[in-house]
């Protein structure tokens, strides 16, 4: 049976993408033998939106409705961060980072997308810091030579941000967002508070559309 394919769009400082993390790994791990899902930075916090932390002070408050929403929890070390309020976010850097770590054998853009949100929102760390993608490679059984000199690579940098471009030609302009690809177009599959139950019940009714 082919696979349909599915495009996450993500950002690794977006609190809402956290928050829809659960649902979607489950989701993914559910549905394995029948999507094929790719992971896609958006690039939320780039050019002149790249700022210290204290430069969103909507951030609490959003976090404290996403953890009411979805049941996840920011970690002491992330509060700790947020409260100092000088750590820059750069979504280029992580993406970059994501891309050095997704283009390792042996483990999943969404594995990978996961420890960078574990080493943000639980721990506070910064994620233009390359020790953290090291720690994070050891973390999942990687050569953490291979995926700094991958991060300090400018191939992997212009990478990141054309996959920027590519998600704003589909149109995607916030994030969460999850993509389904049809020979019909391209279909917006749930939302940030989606379950997986909904999920795939989505996908089910896309898929069954289609065949009709």
């Amino acid at each position: 049976m082919e696979r349909t394919r599915l495009t996450y769009a993500f950002d690794a400082y977006c609190g809402w993408c956290y928050g829809f993390a659960p649902a979607l790994h489950d989701f993914a791990e559910a549905n394995a033998e029948r999507i094929e899902l790719r992971v896609w930075s958006g690039g939320l916090f780039t050019g002149p939106r790249a700022l210290p932390a204290a430069a969103y002070p909507h951030i609490p408050g959003a976090n404290a409705r996403i953890a009411e929403l979805t049941g996840v929890a920011f970690g002491a070390g992330y509060q700790r961060m947020l409260a100092e309020g000088t750590t820059v976010m750069d979504s280029t850097d992580a993406a970059t980072g994501l891309l050095a770590l997704a283009g390792q054998p042996g483990v999943s853009a969404l594995d990978a997308a996961a420890a960078i949100q574990r080493a943000w929102y639980l721990q506070g760390r910064s994620l233009s810091d390359t020790e953290v993608y090291r720690d994070i490679a050891t973390e999942l059984g990687l050569d953490p030579d291979a995926v700094t000199a991958s991060y300090a690579d400018p191939a992997t940098r212009a990478a990141a941000e054309a996959q920027f471009l590519q998600l704003r030609r589909l149109g995607v302009d916030s994030y969460p967002t999850l993509l389904l690809h049809t020979a019909h177009g391209t279909h917006r599959l749930g939302s940030p508070v989606s379950s997986t139950q909904a999920l795939t019940r989505a996908l089910d009714q896309h898929l069954a559309s289609v065949a009709a």
